[in-house]
């Protein structure tokens, strides 16, 4: 729960620092702008707040782990969803509001994490599984879109270390192994779910286990 604020108030802490032209930089998302991300984010606070409100009694269906649904096609960017996202964002013509939103919705969705009972249990995508389990999932997922954020704009902060190693340690549980020791966290989770290919170094080392990658997380 504490590693859950703790990741999501950095990622909301760099999209404050934003200048207006860093908005307008591809992000680490295909087909993604920087504003794109950004609104994608607003969409995921309102996410969490919906769910954290979405109570059940049914027993668990999911974990941290299970939670996810796994493919290995990239995205390309044309999902309808996709292209929505970037559609809202364009909308927001002064990036000024687009922060306030992220910062007004981040916030709550920050407050309703830390009212949250870790043994309560929520419904989302028709799954049931228990807040504390909900919002560990969320670790991983702000942890990547802080490196998506950052991808192109190297002189801003990345995700904290410690939602690094949590991600790295969750994707390996998603992946059923470990990524080789010399890989870096955050090379880890990028060259994992796909966020960059690895080099020529780094596929001998993963060895067969690299054609089992990339772990696209929805």
């Amino acid at each position: 729960m504490d590693l859950f604020s703790h990741t999501w108030t950095a990622l909301r802490t760099t999209v404050a620092d934003l200048k207006d032209k860093d908005f307008e930089r591809p992000s680490g998302c295909t087909g993604w702008l920087v504003r794109d991300l950004v609104c994608h984010l607003i969409i995921d606070a309102q996410d969490v707040l919906i769910t954290l409100v979405t109570p059940t009694e049914a027993e668990p269906t999911v974990d941290a782990t299970t939670y996810w649904h796994v493919t290995n096609s990239p995205p390309t960017g044309e999902d309808p969803l996709d292209a929505l996202t970037v559609r809202l964002a364009a909308a927001y013509e002064d990036m000024a509001l687009l922060k306030f939103h992220l910062d007004d919705v981040g916030s709550a969705a920050g407050r309703a994490a830390r009212l949250a009972a870790p043994t309560a249990r929520v419904s989302t995508q028709d799954q049931v599984l228990t807040d504390g389990d909900y919002l560990t999932a969320y670790v991983l997922e702000w942890t990547l879109h802080h490196l998506d954020l950052v991808a192109h704009l190297p002189g801003l902060p990345g995700p904290p270390a410690e939602g690094l190693a949590h991600s790295r340690a969750a994707l390996e549980r998603i992946a059923g192994g470990a990524f080789p020791a010399s890989f870096g966290d955050g090379d880890a989770l990028l060259v994992g779910t796909g966020r960059r290919e690895p080099t020529e170094g780094e596929r001998a080392e993963l060895g067969s286990s690299a054609a089992e990658l990339p772990l696209v997380l929805g």
